[in-house]
């Protein structure tokens, strides 16, 4: 059986091509009886509107576009489950770009954000330079940034220099003063921002509790589980090793925990260890993290970028995302 086309729609209606085109995209001026006419008659005919025609008559892709790097780490995959989640329902389709190399990274930001290939892009944690934004407002391409930050776009963020602090004053609160910090390379070529913020939380949170830095007791390198393992063994060998680690990701905090038991030591006995992120293995391995709202992140990045793609704002927005602590097995007080 041949499929219904829009002319068979219109004829069976009583009514013009145009007049089914306007109630398929929602236009005004058709009247209520003449609207569930077509309606009726698209049900009869099981008529399926033609994606690319919808597209044309729309004058848009129906696409948004994400560029995230290396989303099959865990945090990453969270994020965009939230993105996925947010544009189900949606018309949008979307279009993954995954970055491991700035040379991608910088062809993406060239090349996508156009206006006959998206209608709007979404950046995850990879925070664009003045020049990369200005080619995306040129291009009149509504761009939303989640996990990163540039003051001209409109963005969900995590205030990682807060959970940053949050984790270490727990370390502190549970009479540690000999405190590690494990984490990716603070200053990376993909300018990434997150451990660096953790960072200067851990140093704000010392400071307030009179405690000195120990430039010994950073360690930082790739990410990964086990680059955070061989880390980990460095500070466990230290002269004076730290009594507890802060890790960057959970992912780094599973090195920790297997350095840990690599070396004989018990945890949380002898060594406290606290990671960030919450991801699901967190709570099976009883793992003390600060949870960043990862799958939320998602959702606001959409919810901001539809808003924007519908109605420009004015000025760039911002969401503040709250984190918080999720005390479990791996920290305990420190018995002298």
């Amino acid at each position: 059986m041949t499929p219904a086309t829009i002319r068979d729609v219109a004829k069976r209606a009583g009514v013009g091509v145009g007049t089914v085109s306007r109630v398929l995209n929602d236009r005004p001026f058709v009247s209520d009886a003449t609207h569930q006419k077509v309606l009726s008659a698209i049900e009869a005919l099981d008529y399926t509107p033609s994606p690319i025609a919808r597209r044309l008559s729309l004058r848009k892709t129906l696409t948004i576009a994400v560029i995230v790097p290396f989303f099959t780490r865990p945090s990453f995959v969270e994020r965009l489950r939230g993105v996925e989640f947010a544009l189900a329902d949606s018309e949008y389709d979307l279009v993954l770009f995954n970055v491991e190399t700035t040379d991608k990274r910088d062809a993406y930001f060239h090349d996508v954000p156009r206006r006959e290939r998206v209608d709007g892009l979404l950046i995850i944690s990879l925070s664009p330079r003045d020049a990369d934004v200005e080619r995306f407002l040129q291009a009149k391409v509504p761009t939303v940034l989640v996990d990163a930050r540039h003051p001209r776009l409109s963005r969900a963020v995590i205030d990682d220099v807060a959970g940053g602090r949050l984790a270490t004053q727990h370390l502190i609160e549970l009479g540690h003063r000999k405190i590690a910090y494990v984490s990716d390379f603070l200053e990376n070529p993909f300018n990434f921002v997150s451990s660096r913020d953790r960072h200067e939380g851990y140093r704000q949170a010392l400071t307030a509790a009179g405690i000195p830095f120990q430039p010994a007791y950073h360690q930082q390198g790739e990410h990964g589980r086990q680059q955070a393992r061989e880390m980990a063994h460095t500070l466990l060998a230290l002269p004076d090793p730290p009594t507890a680690i802060f890790a960057a990701s959970d992912t780094q905090a599973i090195g920790v925990l297997e350095a840990a038991q690599d070396a004989g030591i018990s945890v949380p006995e002898d060594l406290s260890v606290i990671g960030y992120d919450d991801i699901e293995i967190a709570e099976y391995l009883q793992l003390t993290t600060i949870r960043q709202p990862l799958f939320a992140s998602g959702v606001e990045g959409v919810e901001l970028l539809l808003e924007a793609i519908a109605n420009p704002p004015p000025t760039a927005q911002q969401v503040h995302l709250p984190t918080r602590l999720v005390a479990r097995r791996t920290t305990g007080r420190l018995v002298d």
